[in-house]
């Protein structure tokens, strides 16, 4: 199995029917995701994509990488939340969050328009002058704010260095094909445009264009992260009681109803903190709605150990954590070398070794801390590897809303500042929304 589950520090805090009284729903929540049950799934497009995916989508996918990886020295990835922390989480995992720095085959990748700072952007115009330049624009529906912004000025600035021709070939557009803003302009310009499925949500389009693309870019085998993520699937589709999906759904319920109120996803990989981001958002914006859901927090050990660890050890005992396990990260050949007389005991061990105990002694004392760990393990990162891990926590995290009574794939609250942020831009029609802000503003 590529992706294991483990409750074993975890069950002497639930009840002993913590999956087995779960295991009905679950059953027929796996019907609605699969598509065979009468109830209409959501947005339910990931669940086969890996399986059904167009050769002729892969293809031009792998051409235009093919195309920035031999005419571009840069490629800047514009887009906000599930349109680019996946790209992000997986390339930092695989290759190296100094990937710029190593990337001496491949071009630099830059991620922008997750914000709306001038100083970062000024710096990302330092970063890529003088050098060959293409752009992804990724937006699921072509208006959010951040993204258009920066793509905007960076269409400008292209505009200014490139003719009408050559940014044809150096400007992709990743969008729903909807005739929405986005997508019109792109049409107009003539424009590349990577299409997204219009049945997947934004935070569950990891394995799509919006991430195989740069994965693409990087040099990564997007036909390995696809085969890993069906592999996955045909493991997550079966209606049993070792179904990983269904333990950890069951699981994080179970430690919710005994008073839980934050998840701490943990990893002994630094390579793996953007990764966390990405289940951030899926998971934060799965379950927190109707005053429900638990927290999802991230922490890198053992850095984090120096920060968080008197309060994860000793503070209140409203959380559990989910670690993330590689078996076998690397080949290591980094010995310990003499030292001190005190630190003597380390002289010959690996760095691989030395972790492992830091894993092992910090899961112990957190569980003896009454804090429940569940392990999420797996072999070295691959691209294959990787996607099995992606596909089993989208699947979960679906299956865990519907435990929790929510939908999986809306995510109506954040309207609320989006509406807001574009009453204050002077949106037409919203006149009155933005005088009311700004009285109220003032008085803060």
């Amino acid at each position: 199995m590529p992706v294991s589950f483990n409750s074993i520090y975890c069950e002497s805090f639930m009840p002993e029917d913590w999956l087995t009284s779960r295991l009905s729903a679950l059953a027929q929540y796996q019907e609605v995701l699969e598509g065979t049950s009468d109830q209409k799934g959501e947005l339910t497009g990931w669940v086969s994509f890996p399986d059904t995916v167009a050769l002729s989508h892969l293809s031009q996918i792998k051409r235009i990488a093919g195309t920035i990886r031999s005419e571009c020295d840069v490629l800047v990835v514009i887009g906000i939340g599930g349109s680019y922390l996946g790209a992000r989480s997986v390339l930092e995992l695989l290759r190296s969050p100094n990937y710029n720095l190593l990337c001496h085959d491949s071009p630099q990748i830059f991620f922008a328009g997750n914000h709306l700072s001038p100083d970062a952007y000024h710096d990302l115009l330092a970063l890529i002058e003088g050098k060959r330049v293409a752009v992804n624009i990724i937006s699921r529906s072509g208006g959010t704010i951040e993204p258009v912004a920066t793509f905007s000025l960076l269409q400008n600035y292209l505009k200014k260095r490139y003719s009408h021709d050559e940014l044809q070939k150096r400007i992709i557009v990743t969008t729903q094909a909807n005739e929405n803003p986005l997508h019109r302009m792109a049409l107009d310009e003539n424009y590349e445009v990577c299409p997204m499925p219009s049945n997947v949500g934004g935070r569950y389009s990891v394995l799509t264009a919006a991430g195989i693309l740069p994965f693409a870019v990087a040099g990564i085998d997007i036909d390995a992260m696809l085969k890993g993520a069906s592999e996955m699937r045909r493991t997550l589709s079966q209606n049993r009681p070792d179904n990983p999906a269904f333990q950890y759904a069951a699981a994080r319920q179970a430690l919710y109803k005994e008073g839980k109120q934050v998840e701490l996803l943990t990893s002994y990989h630094p390579y793996f903190t953007s990764f966390g981001e990405w289940w951030k958002q899926l998971f934060g914006e799965t379950e927190g709605k109707n005053g429900m859901g638990l927290f999802p927090a991230t922490a890198q050990f053992p850095t984090d150990l120096h920060s968080l660890g008197q309060y994860v050890q000793d503070g209140q005992k409203l959380l559990f954590e989910t670690c993330v396990v590689f078996e076998n990260k690397t080949e290591s050949s980094h010995i310990i070398p003499p030292s001190m007389d005190e630190l003597s005991f380390l002289e010959g061990h690996t760095l691989d070794f030395a972790s492992k105990q830091a894993f092992r002694g910090t899961l112990l004392a957190h569980v003896d801390g009454d804090v429940p760990n569940l392990l999420i393990t797996l072999s070295k990162p691959t691209a294959q590897s990787i996607g099995s891990l992606l596909y089993f926590f989208q699947y979960s995290c679906a299956l865990s809303a519907y435990l929790l009574g929510v939908s999986p794939f809306d995510q109506p609250a954040v309207e609320a500042y989006k509406n807001n942020i574009l009453a204050l831009l002077g949106k037409p029609g919203l006149e009155d929304q933005k005088e009311s802000l700004s009285r109220r503003f003032c008085r803060i």
